[in-house]
């Protein structure tokens, strides 16, 4: 077997536990079928594209981005565990090069990003099904989004595990982070009703393009500016994997 494909393999056996994916199907589930509903009253429509939606359906398509910045917390969790107890040293005394361990993370969380994307697309598309126009690029689009934010925010989690050696000090930077960026975004609410500054740092946060190039593939609203977003994340992503792995290769464990 590939090495690579061996600490895939590690990385998701030690990864994909009861609790994590309990977490990963119970939090999208409390806000896209109690907090949708609650608040579906109060706001009756939200603009996106060339339509409207209801609130469940737009909570719902954004909650898929915010779980793939979610589950990305994993890569920054095992090279953080890995540090912390002396595996990294026991891996590199096997058949295994720092290439390997690195790109072994990237695939790891590319695809619990696409699990993750998929399960919520199912779990959602209940709520969000009368507004959906798929295409033949629906598909596509929600796959490079669920593999670019994994890469991103997955390379983010990295670097700062990296940077950090204190189990509190890695808790507190990466949750303050995520949160940040989840309630900071477009996820839960349009950028078009907040206040400036505030509308402002909705689009400094790279979440915001992730879930609006999401909702565009599920509701078909693919616009100039939607591809924009695409190409932002994926410089976001590539600046932020050359960083990550350039501190890997040089971290001493």
């Amino acid at each position: 077997m590939h090495p690579i494909i061996r600490l895939v393999n590690r990385n998701l056996t030690i990864s994909l536990n009861p609790g994590f994916l309990i977490w990963q199907v119970i939090f999208p589930l409390i806000y896209i079928f109690v907090a949708g509903f609650a608040y579906a009253p109060l706001i009756s429509a939200v603009p996106f594209g060339n339509k409207d939606l209801d609130y469940p359906a737009f909570l719902a398509s954004g909650m898929i981005g915010f779980n793939i910045m979610n589950s990305t917390l994993i890569s920054g969790i095992i090279i953080w565990n890995d540090r912390k107890h002396g595996m990294f040293e026991q891996i590199m005394s096997g058949p295994f090069t720092r290439s390997h361990y690195i790109l072994s993370n990237i695939c790891t969380i590319g695809i619990i990003g696409l699990v993750s994307a998929s399960l919520i697309a199912v779990v959602g598309y209940p709520v969000f099904f009368e507004s959906v126009e798929f295409s033949l690029v629906t598909i596509p689009i929600i796959g490079f989004g669920a593999i670019t934010g994994s890469v991103l925010f997955g390379s983010l989690a990295s670097i700062i595990s990296t940077r950090l050696r204190s189990s509190e000090g890695f808790n507190v930077i990466i949750n303050t982070v995520f949160l940040f960026f989840a309630f900071v975004s477009t996820a839960f609410y349009p950028a078009g009703g907040a206040p400036e500054p505030l509308r402002t740092a909705f689009y400094l946060n790279p979440l915001t393009y992730l879930v609006d190039v999401i909702r565009a593939g599920i509701f078909g609203s693919i616009t100039e500016f939607v591809i924009i977003e695409m190409i932002v994340l994926v410089v976001i992503a590539s600046i932020l994997f050359v960083i990550a792995s350039r501190l890997l290769t040089k971290l001493d464990f």
